[in-house]
């Protein structure tokens, strides 16, 4: 009976992420827990990365900047570029230096998001400079959101300025959001401009103004809310909101359109709509839209889990401490997680999400024993497979 508790006890510490996190790792399984993050098969890529994350610093940071720099698979490099950025190593920054000029368009895109949270002096000509040349899909919206970032440069001011009105709306948008989530006042003019025309850019744009927070662009929303289609109306009620304009009303409307749409067939368009615009609510701090966020898509099903879980995602990349807070106060919180797990599934912002999960794991590491704290984070690290 003994021998078996023990055992019992034993396969319990194993599974545990604080057993894992110090589990010895032999070179050899590293190495192959690197060359499998460029496996096919998604079950095989995220057992790899967790044994990654597990492995002691001295031992995966070594292994994380061969394999980024000289891996012969291009992916495992970007992956591996991706997981170093989690150890918060000061060793990962002379990798991102090297990765800003290589021809592989993931590592570059990593090393771009890397500068914007890890601004530094010098940089900024550098990254004006790559303007000229990269039109990836992904690689130009992160190095125009790591632009953004150095804000205080005025040839970094002068250049997104010119860029809110010029070239394809794909980069516009991405550019526009960035000007928005840094506060861009400078930009206040052309972004007002863009959000007074109806289409693809106007919801960016009317949000970008929300998020800003300058009282000059009022006078557009509220030109807006008696001209603007209904599927707008959202986005220009958040906007208001965030300027701090009747907010309760503005709010209310939001939740309410939402719901309107999911309990009716035919507006999904609303409803993406409507489910963006309470998610950056939400990431602009508002805990009471999180936190119908969370009643609202937890034991949502599809067509309206989906716009949910993603505004719900953007509030777990862009606000943290708040997610953080919310999920401590849920009785619900395995059906709160499983909404997370579905937006990671469809975002594709590998290096924010891995931030997350370095930001969760220190959570989890500096909460005691049995509190709500690493109730959570154990949460967060079990469902989300990390």
């Amino acid at each position: 009976m003994r021998l078996a508790s023990l055992l019992a006890l034993s396969m319990l510490l194993v599974a545990h992420p604080e057993a894992q996190e110090r589990a010895t790792v032999s070179p050899a399984q590293l190495t192959a827990a690197i060359d499998n993050l460029g496996k096919f098969e998604a079950a095989v890529r995220t057992q790899a990365a967790r044994t990654v994350r597990r492995a002691p610093a001295a031992q995966a940071v070594p292994a994380l900047i061969q394999a980024a720099s000289g891996h012969a698979d291009g992916y495992v490099r970007f992956r591996a570029l991706v997981l170093l950025s989690g150890f918060n190593d000061p060793r990962a920054r002379d990798v991102m230096v090297d990765a800003l000029d290589d021809p592989n368009d993931r590592l570059r895109t990593v090393a771009y998001a890397y500068f914007e949270h890890n601004p530094e002096r010098g940089m900024a000509d550098r990254l004006l400079k790559a303007l000229d040349k990269e039109d990836g899909e992904f690689v130009r919206p992160a190095l125009t959101r790591a632009l953004a970032a150095y804000r205080d440069e005025p040839k970094v001011r002068t250049a997104l300025t010119a860029l809110v009105v010029r070239g394809q709306d794909l980069f516009r948008a991405a550019l526009i959001e960035a000007l928005g989530d840094y506060k861009a006042a400078y930009a206040l003019a052309p972004i007002m401009d863009v959000a007074k025309l109806d289409g693809p850019l106007q919801e960016d744009a009317v949000l970008a103004l929300g998020r800003i927070g300058d009282q000059r662009a009022l006078g557009v929303l509220a030109s807006l809310q008696s001209s603007a289609p209904r599927v707008r109306q959202p986005v220009i009620a958040a906007a208001i909101c965030m300027l701090g304009t009747n907010c309760g009303s503005h709010q209310k409307f939001v939740v309410d359109t939402l719901m309107f749409a999911m309990k009716n067939v035919g507006y999904q368009d609303l409803l993406r709509a409507a489910a963006r615009s309470l998610g950056a609510l939400a990431a602009s701090g508002k805990e009471d839209a999180a936190g119908t966020l969370i009643d609202l898509g937890a034991t949502a099903k599809d067509p309206a889990r989906s716009p949910i879980a993603l505004a719900f995602g953007t509030v777990a990349l862009r606000n943290t401490p708040l997610l953080m807070k919310l999920l401590a106060a849920r009785t619900d919180l395995h059906d709160s997680t499983l909404l997370l797990r579905d937006a990671f599934d469809m975002l594709e912002e590998d290096y924010d999400e891995e931030r997350f999960f370095a930001t969760v794991r220190r959570a989890y590491w500096r909460a005691a024993g049995g509190s709500t704290e690493r109730r959570v984070t154990d949460e967060l690290i079990q469902t989300l497979e990390f």
